[in-house]
């Protein structure tokens, strides 16, 4: 049986820390990774997709987490096709992405990701990573195009662990199931499973597939209806019923059957929503 490991999809989150979790004397930056590291073994770093990581900040997030803690990091919106402001990048590499006429240089690919993964180094050589969510645009349909996408992605990341989460739902529909998992399979990338609404024409549904044996993923991102149209916090307001993570305990428990480690990441991130459904979800799995 793996190792799973329950926490949520940031530490840092406004309205996480302004629903009074974090004690009194634990609120600055630092008092809050630590306090965190004390409740959960794992956390998802978001910021890195609105901007680049720093050097500093492994460095950091290293020495306030103790040994055996993991972070997953999730990709720089530019690597996985997501529209990406100039201002997101360092000064010099603006330029580049403001002239584009079509596509993304992949010369400037390159560049970014020796940046990102450069920064990203000291958090890996500390054994605090766990791994890249590379979180892939509805637009990413499954096809020709996306495989070869999704080969150039693995291609620059070569030797570094990836995770791949969809948000197009034809990757995990019926009839296309088996292709998808022999595709993240060839290219030794975690298939990230979903817990989302799915009542909504664009819910993906919630396929476990484990297609590396070191790493399973599961994102919980809540069951709001306005997921497709809402505000972010109405997208991901959402409080999860022991009704409804009980339907998740068996299938995470496959999951550790058949990889060395498990992640499960609460992503309803309103107010404390994220940290209770976590804890939970750990008393669930008799991981208190």
């Amino acid at each position: 049986m793996g190792r799973i490991r329950v926490g949520t999809c940031s530490w840092t989150d406004k309205a996480l820390v302004s629903s009074g979790w974090y004690p009194k004397g634990w609120r600055d930056a630092e008092g809050r990774l630590r306090h965190y590291a004390t409740q959960f073994p794992v956390a998802e770093v978001d910021s890195t997709y609105y901007g680049l990581p720093s050097t500093r900040n492994s460095l950091l997030w290293s020495e306030r987490t103790p040994a055996g803690f993991r972070f997953d990091v999730k990709a720089f919106s530019l690597l996985t096709g997501h529209p990406t402001r100039p201002e997101a990048l360092p000064a010099d590499l603006r330029p580049a992405l403001a002239r584009r006429t079509a596509g993304v240089d992949p010369g400037l690919l390159d560049e970014v990701w020796d940046r990102y993964s450069a920064a990203l180094e000291p958090l890996r050589a500390a054994g605090r990573l766990g791994t890249l969510v590379f979180q892939f645009p509805r637009r990413l349909v499954p096809g020709r195009p996306a495989v070869e996408f999704l080969r150039r992605c693995r291609e620059r990341a070569a030797g570094w662990p990836m995770a791949v989460e969809f948000r197009h739902p034809d990757w995990w529909r019926a009839g296309h199931v088996d292709v998808t998992t022999a595709l993240l399979t060839e290219l030794d990338a975690a298939a990230v499973a979903v817990d989302m609404v799915q009542t909504l024409p664009d819910s993906v549904p919630p396929v476990i597939r484990v297609t590396t044996p070191d790493l399973a993923v599961v994102r919980f991102h809540g069951r709001n209806s306005a997921w497709g149209t809402g505000t972010k916090e109405e997208r991901f307001r959402h409080g999860y019923t022991s009704e409804e993570l009980c339907e998740w305990a068996p299938r995470v428990r496959e999951m550790a059957e058949r990889a060395r480690e498990v992640h499960v990441l609460f992503n309803n991130c309103c107010g404390d929503a994220a940290v209770r459904a976590a804890q939970s979800m750990r008393e669930l799995l008799d991981l208190s």
